[in-house]
């Protein structure tokens, strides 16, 4: 009779999630699952809406990355409206992507995996949070809060609010940006590259700490899929489709992302309510591929700012293929973070970008409309089509948690098979499972917030109906 875990739910994740561990008879990890267990229906409830609304709306998918919604959404209508949104409008977006993106991953970074960081993997659930980093580490800690706070800070001085703003339009932005506000900003960012780089040194230094986390969390082949610049650059908001294999090959270069049904299918199970999407050259399941701050850096062949450049370079150097092991998530996301501060200070120097040309004002053009952009956590599809009126009839939504579903399932099985001893249960085991998870900085869509503690109960059963162990958190 074969034995079960449950971890339910998942901690420091955005959304709900719990993860199954099927043991055999002799105690040995068999199989394991990632369910998210929430259902939203956001493609349908948009149904029936003037596309119009579609941005603001669309960012209220998330409390967390809204931002990333309301930029791929507002590129699909710009498809609707079938026109050439102004060159000013396009840093304008840029530059609150790039905001983003800065929010998004020290909130990761620093507040839902420094703990297991900093604290060990093993300690107290009730010290593991970001109150026991403030306590143990409060520079640290210091530099986490004050980071985010600049990218909400230029989020809320560019679209008027942190969360939920309505700043993009359909043809560019609603309003252009004023010289106190880009001095304001300005002025910030001097401030988070000098965190940005004192956090890079830090966590190079403690790379050694981890060496089984590294072997073990999500470190195995696959295809690794983002967008790049014609030169093959990194890129955030209008680039191309590339993807690399496991050695850091191209496999396909320069795809068009409004064209991405033709490389990219959605496979479900019966199990969670995230579909999976593969690589239908290879298929369902062998063409899983992975997104995201990773796989941003497998895929480029360099940045075009100079800080950031140097850091991926060293970053390169750690594999002689692509990097694999997914515990290098916060790695790259601490080079992005330093890549889109420079990119900001460049994009606020450049006179254009106080242009009041913001907006391309149209009708209706086409019925159908694609938009793509790199939210923090990868490759982000909104795809609408509308009736005559203007009306939504369907939208598919492809976030990066559900590109890399196939990926997470099968890390959690790596790790689990590695630290699990099916005889005896512990809490630092059962922390990594969830760790490998956190890694990839899943988006749920729904916030889930367990600070200091995880409503938890697991009972180990014997093949005789026996209980072997059991592990409770209130």
């Amino acid at each position: 009779m074969a034995q079960r875990i449950v971890i339910e739910p998942v901690t420091r994740i955005e959304g709900h999630a719990k993860i199954t561990i099927q043991l055999d008879e002799d105690g040995n990890v068999a199989d394991a699952w990632f369910h998210v267990t929430q259902l939203r229906g956001f493609e349908k409830l948009c149904e029936g809406r003037p596309f119009s609304e579609m941005p603001s709306l669309m960012a209220r998918i998330c409390g967390i990355c809204p931002v990333s919604h309301l930029l791929a959404s507002g590129k699909a209508c710009d498809q609707l409206l079938a026109v050439r949104i102004p060159e000013p409008a396009v840093k304008l977006r840029r530059l609150l992507n790039l905001a983003q993106i800065v929010q998004s991953h020290a909130l990761s970074f620093f507040h839902l995996s420094a703990p297991d960081l900093l604290l060990g993997m093993n300690s107290d659930p009730k010290k593991r949070n970001l109150f026991g980093l403030i306590e143990t580490n409060p520079q640290i800690a210091k530099d986490g809060i004050r980071l985010r706070k600049i990218g909400q800070t230029v989020i809320e001085l560019l679209a008027g609010k942190r969360i939920h703003p309505a700043w993009v339009v359909p043809g560019g932005v609603s309003e252009p940006l004023t010289v106190e506000k880009r001095d304001q900003i300005l002025s910030m960012l001097p401030e988070a590259k000098e965190i940005a780089l004192r956090t890079l040194q830090w966590f190079k230094r403690s790379l050694e700490d981890f060496r089984d986390e590294i072997r073990t969390f999500a470190n195995f082949p696959s295809l690794f899929l983002g967008l790049v610049t014609p030169e093959g650059k990194w890129e955030c908001y209008h680039g191309r489709v590339r993807v690399v294999d496991e050695n850091g090959h191209i496999v396909a270069d320069q795809l068009d992302p409004t064209e991405y049904q033709e490389y990219i299918g959605e496979a479900t199970e019966p199990w969670t309510y995230l579909k999976f999407p593969y690589y239908k050259p290879m298929g369902y399941p062998d063409g899983m591929y992975r997104v995201g701050p990773l796989a941003r850096l497998n895929i480029i062949d360099g940045f075009d700012t100079p800080l950031a450049e140097q850091e991926w370079v060293e970053f390169r150097e750690l594999e002689r293929g692509a990097i694999l092991s997914s515990f290098y998530y916060h790695y790259a996301r601490l080079i992005e973070i330093l890549h889109a501060v420079e990119k900001m200070e460049e994009l606020l120097n450049d006179p254009d970008i106080l242009s009041k040309h913001v907006r391309a004002i149209a009708g209706l053009n086409n019925l159908e409309g694609i938009g793509v952009a790199e939210a923090p956590r990868g490759i982000l599809i909104h795809h609408y089509k509308v009736n005559e009126d203007g009306l939504m009839e369907w939208a598919n939504l492809i976030i990066a948690t559900g590109h890399n579903n196939l990926a997470m399932s099968k890390g959690i099985l790596q790790v689990a098979k590695h630290f699990i001893n099916g005889k005896q249960l512990n809490e630092g085991m059962l922390n990594r499972v969830e760790a490998v998870i956190r890694a990839f900085d899943p988006c749920l869509s729904c916030s889930t917030h367990a600070v200091g503690r995880m409503p938890l109960h697991i009972q180990l059963i014997g093949p005789d109906g026996t209980l072997l162990d059991e592990l409770r958190r209130d």
